[in-house]
């Protein structure tokens, strides 16, 4: 037996670790917890100031066991869990589980996984944090206390398996409270004036801006006549050209949040996915030869975007190297939100060498994708800002003005690397104006009224919800990802194009939560209990008097809820049509993916069907069918024929009804950024819209 004895959540970990320890060392994994609350009860003796009543977990008495084992015989026992609240909540429970005596020194932490890093860790050895551990405690205390009292009202009131949490609640409601302003919206109608201009054989683009120097909103078709009916001619005098110089700087390097938003934005990465991807790099890729099994970012659960020296210094050598001095921004410490608990870096590279094409081929398409995000990001906020050069000319006849604005990038800096998802859409930056001086005439070619209308507020797709989330202080970087996935397993929210909607369900239970506990679903009050467990970790609070302060008032809710509410049936809707297996009225029911049609003969006849939505278009293979919508097991739309399976016509890009004017062959659509790009599915004939 080695003289100590490692303790870490997962056998990835335990095996890049080892390595970099040497022979005296084993390392083992617990398997992330081994000790917590039990499932099938509260598991908290709130008449004895909230005591926790701890179990081994079911099935983890054996890795225990072997844990224990392992420890008596031992010299020293470390214990290596991650470096979060949850981490040390392991660590504690270890600590007791295996006999180690109070203010032993037998934690250790470490914000990445390398050599040098795991190495340092052991030379300082602490305590275990209580106050960390106590912060966790609370958490678990009064999601139990909240959970495990309002989730069986909600099974007798309305339907089992539902659950109400203080964070999943208050996402849903959020998602609520959008549906509700989009439903409630009413749109308004206004105008805008563009017009191509020419000067000396060059042609841009202009738009309305003011009349007599004071700006002019265009409210309706009459506004925009008395604009046009001022001009005298097509001839524009060039009245003012501003140019100037702008910067544009690097975001700084990825936070949880930050992460789980651009991976959704550029990768198509679902929280769940991003986190799960995220904990693949951190514990270790094996990178084959000398190196092995390394980590390749740092710890990915962060609210900060601190950034050590070394790692500054690795980036400025390698930005230094590939480019210039003059590439290179200036060091100094971003600013975190007054909220971060600044526990560890922000997300970045362990060893900034290690280039994204350089270890692609140990790496899955996935990671490699992540990474190489990660990667970019990180360089790319060391770098020297963008330079734009930017132009403003001010074009007027009669007093009417028209402004034309063009940029160019004059220097990328960290463009060279990575531009963020936003500045993606900033393309009409590369547009140039000709060269204008004042006192110059231009001829406005065609002037072009565009009526448009005020669009409600978008839906939330998972990145606009986590950055929802994270600037209204509701969760932590480990929450969003759960939280997530918890709305849509419960059947409260589903994805419609990627966007949450609100199901009937979990309507209810918000209706229901709003009437009897609101401060529940209550933001103000969840960012408080944050700032209540922050101050926890800090050592500034009692956790059990942080819990009572709660309890007492909602124990009172809980009692006259239980008293008040009355049976709430939820029907199911009729489809329309009858089943074909059994003859029964089909109805519609919400699953994880959304509504699909069920047999109201349930449990005895489990025919299902997906909901088809028509397109309009007929199918072209069998030319008896119609295109319909359909969705995959992973919820990604496609399309084919309502005749199948007698008919497998199917497209992944949206079919059109119009034919090809070319070849008379079906044309589909494609969806880009910011345009539609229509093409044959037979022919080169092609033709594309801006959206």
């Amino acid at each position: 037996m080695s003289d100590y004895l490692v303790i870490v959540e997962s056998p990835a970990k335990a095996k890049t670790i080892e390595r970099y320890l040497g022979k005296k060392y084993t390392v083992k994994a617990s398997m992330g917890h081994v000790i917590d609350l039990p499932k099938s009860k509260m598991g908290v003796d709130v008449e004895n100031d909230y005591e926790p009543k701890y179990i081994t977990i079911r099935g983890k008495g054996p890795v225990l066991n072997d844990l224990k084992k392992s420890a008596k015989k031992a010299k020293k026992v470390y214990l290596a869990a991650d470096p979060d609240r949850e981490g040390e909540a392991i660590a504690w429970h270890l600590s007791h589980s295996l006999g180690i005596e109070e203010g032993t020194k037998c934690r250790v932490v470490f914000n990445e996984i390398t050599k040098d890093a795991i190495k340092e860790s052991f030379k300082e050895p602490r305590e275990v944090d209580m106050d960390l551990v106590n912060a966790q405690q609370a958490r678990r205390v009064l999601d139990r206390l909240v959970g495990y009292n309002i989730s069986p009202l909600l099974w007798k009131k309305i339907k089992k398996g539902l659950s109400a949490g203080r964070v999943q609640s208050v996402a849903v409601k959020l998602i609520i409270d959008r549906e509700n302003e989009i439903n409630n919206f009413e749109p308004e109608e206004y105008w805008s004036i563009t017009s191509q201009f020419t000067h000396k054989r060059k042609k841009f683009e202009a738009k309305f801006h003011s009349v007599d120097g004071e700006k002019k909103d265009l409210k309706n078709e009459e506004d925009v006549q008395t604009i046009v009916n001022r001009l005298n001619g097509d001839v524009f005098d060039v009245d003012k050209v501003n140019k100037r110089e702008r910067k544009r700087n690097p975001s700084p390097p990825f936070t949880t949040s930050s992460l789980q938003q651009e991976a959704y934005r550029k990768l198509n990465f679902r929280a769940k996915k991003t986190m799960m991807v995220a904990q693949q790099l951190y514990e270790g890729i094996n990178l084959g030869g000398k190196e092995g099994t390394t980590g390749l970012i740092t710890y990915m659960r962060t609210d900060s975007t601190r950034v050590s020296n070394t790692a500054k210094k690795e980036a400025a050598d390698l930005i230094e190297a590939k480019f210039d001095q003059q590439h290179l921004g200036k060091q100094k410490q971003a600013k975190n939100d007054e909220r971060s608990q600044d526990a560890h870096e922000a997300i970045r590279p362990t060893a900034i060498h290690k280039e994204p094409t350089a270890i692609k081929p140990k790496l899955s398409n996935d990671q490699y994708k992540l990474y190489k995000l990660i990667w970019e990001r990180f360089i790319a906020s060391q770098m020297a800002p963008a330079v734009l050069d930017t132009v403003t000319a001010h074009l007027l006849n009669e007093g009417v003005e028209f402004r034309a604005t063009g940029s160019q990038v004059k220097f990328k800096g960290f463009m060279e690397i990575y531009v963020e998802s936003e500045d993606d859409k900033k393309k009409d930056e590369q547009k140039m104006l000709p060269p204008l001086e004042e006192g110059d005439q231009v001829k406005a070619e065609d002037i072009t009224p565009n009526q448009h209308f005020t669009q409600p507020p978008p839906r939330y797709t998972e990145a606009r919800l986590v950055r929802t989330l994270e600037e209204k202080g509701i969760g932590r970087p480990s929450t969003y990802a759960p939280t997530l996935d918890t709305i849509q397993r419960r059947g409260y929210v589903a994805l419609d194009n990627r966007r949450f909607v609100p199901t009937e369900l979990g309507t209810i239970v918000i209706d229901l939560l709003e009437q009897y506990f609101p401060e529940i679903i209550n933001v103000q009050f969840t960012v408080d209990m944050e700032n209540n467990l922050d101050s926890v970790e800090d050592g500034d609070k009692n956790w059990r008097k942080v819990i009572d302060q709660f309890y007492q008032d909602f124990e009172k809710r809980l009692e006259k809820a239980e008293e008040e509410i009355e049976k709430i049936e939820v029907r199911d809707e009729p489809a329309g049509e009858n089943c074909e297996k059994c003859g029964h009225e089909m109805v519609y029911k919400m699953g994880r993916y959304g509504k699909f049609m069920a047999c109201s003969n349930f449990p005895d006849c489990r025919n299902t069907k997906p909901i088809l939505k028509e397109i309009g278009v007929d199918c072209p293979r069998c030319e008896k069918g119609s295109i319909v919508e359909r969705k995959t097991k992973k919820n990604r739309t496609f399309y084919g024929c309502d005749q199948y399976p007698e008919c497998e016509f199917i497209s992944w890009d949206k079919p059109i009804q119009r034919p090809c004017p070319k070849c008379a062959s079906l044309m589909v659509e494609k969806k880009q950024k910011k345009s539609t790009q229509v093409k044959c599915t037979e022919c080169d004939y092609s033709e594309t819209e801006q959206s």
